[in-house]
């Protein structure tokens, strides 16, 4: 048998009764959190949100799938592609270990297959749990790939994550699941060098919407190469041989599920995830001493040698999710950080320009490049003669570090508030987090696609 046979055969197999509760569980906070995030992303302060609905409305295409925040429904595959595209515009969707975001090119997919075919709430969370699953074990045969090189991993194994889900959602037979991994290798990719502009949310815009194509196209008899994961060479040719140990990849799949074991890491802050122990550490420190920005000399950043986030003077606001200069300063004046954090009009506020120059980054080669073993401190030198520090080992929401329900939902509600009122909110809660007791998820979608994103693109 083939590797893609050996992974399609244990995908069609499973069933809702075989995943254990605490998968499940997972995969209802995935999508509460999921859903946030969309939301609150039409709102997106540069526009990315806006954009992405107003190419969407006028592509037509049967009405069966809802574009969240925009008012209208279009076909499935365009629904994934401005939803994926939402999940991830503001870098504020889940993330899990080796270094990937599950949710955004997968849940999508998810929501408009499941709504377009009338699918129940079980059918959803089976394919969250093994969508996730597929990316994970397919990051694990990778992590040897550096983050923020090579291939934005969305492109590649979210595509393959939102594949699997799209083929288990209709009911594909082993073949046409065989070629849905096939022609969803001639669809992957997405450059990290656009990392810090809207281009990078559309990687899981493209992959959600891959994900459905190719297993459209599967059903009805499109062929492709029938073992992409083994001798198709998928590994090899986007992670490079000297990169994958391909043996993990189905090694012990799904005992754990890697949503339970490591576990997925729920964001605080919508930006990248690298900044978040800078920001932490920054937050504790305004607050402790209750810092005045004038009263600073400088600040200094102890960090890894990872360029991805050594961004001294972002173009832009979106540009500063991926700067921990400018997110240190941030953490510093505000002592939080909102989606509005990364408008235009924050990155060149007076007092930020007046601090980010102040904030310098010590890159070190004693500190882990390892995400889960990495850290940070951040030191502040004040005019009166005061040295402050604090270190931040383990963000909190990190898998291991988990927020509490009380959390989640407040960070669900700062998303919703402005689009939905308390009802809605309420309501979306209650659906969510009974999605197993659901016979369709029209419900959810009927309220997520009336939320106000701010005339976003309507009529």
């Amino acid at each position: 048998m083939s590797v893609t046979g050996d992974l399609v055969d244990i995908l069609i197999d499973t069933r809702f009764g075989d995943i254990p509760e605490e998968a499940l569980d997972i995969a209802r906070q995935v999508t509460l959190d999921g859903l946030g995030v969309m939301i609150a992303a039409a709102r997106e302060p540069l526009g990315l949100g806006r954009k992405v609905i107003a190419y969407t409305r006028p592509l037509g295409g049967r009405e069966e799938a809802s574009v969240i925040a925009a008012g209208f429904k279009t076909s499935a595959l365009n629904a994934a592609y401005a939803n994926g595209t939402l999940g991830h515009a503001l870098d504020f969707d889940n993330t899990f270990p080796p270094l990937n975001h599950p949710t955004s090119p997968t849940l999508p997919a998810i929501l408009a297959i499941s709504e377009g075919e009338g699918l129940s709430g079980q059918d959803a969370l089976v394919a969250i749990v093994l969508a996730f699953e597929v990316q994970g074990r397919m990051r694990l045969a990778s992590s040897r790939v550096a983050a923020g090189t090579l291939f934005h991993k969305p492109g590649v194994s979210g595509l393959m994550g939102a594949a699997a889900a799209a083929g288990k959602l209709l009911g594909l037979a082993p073949d046409e699941y065989r070629m849905a991994f096939g022609i969803a290798g001639s669809r992957a990719g997405s450059m990290a060098a656009n990392v810090g502009t809207m281009t990078k949310s559309s990687h899981s815009g493209h992959a959600a919407r891959m994900g459905v194509e190719v297993a459209m196209l599967a059903r009805l008899g499109w062929t492709a190469n029938d073992d992409i994961f083994g001798a198709g060479g998928f590994f090899d040719l986007f992670y490079g041989r000297e990169n994958c140990d391909h043996e993990l990849f189905l090694k012990d799949f799904a005992r754990p599920y890697r949503m339970v074991d490591p576990g997925v890491g729920f964001k605080k802050h919508p930006c990248n995830y690298f900044t978040h122990r800078p920001i932490d550490a920054a937050i504790a420190l305004a607050t402790a001493h209750d810092l005045e920005p004038d009263d600073i000399e400088d600040v200094v950043v102890d960090f890894p040698p990872f360029e991805y986030v050594d961004r001294p003077r972002p173009e832009s606001g979106l540009d500063g999710k991926f700067s921990v200069q400018y997110t240190t300063a941030l953490a510093l004046l505000d002592r939080r950080i909102r989606v509005e954090s990364f408008s235009d009009e924050r990155r060149f506020a007076p007092d930020v320009e007046a601090l980010l120059p102040r904030v310098r980054l010590n890159k070190l080669v004693s500190i882990p490049m390892d995400f889960d073993d990495t850290y940070a401190i951040v030191r502040v030198r004040m005019r009166d003669g005061r040295r402050l520090e604090e270190r931040c080992d383990k963000p909190r929401g990190l898998w291991g570090v988990p927020l509490t329900r009380d959390e989640r939902l407040a960070k669900f509600y700062d998303c919703t508030e402005p689009a939905l009122g308390k009802p809605d909110i309420e309501r979306l809660v209650e659906l969510i987090e009974g999605m197993d007791r659901l016979s369709t998820v029209a419900p959810i979608m009927d309220i997520a696609r009336r939320a106000d994103g701010a005339g976003a693109a309507r009529p």
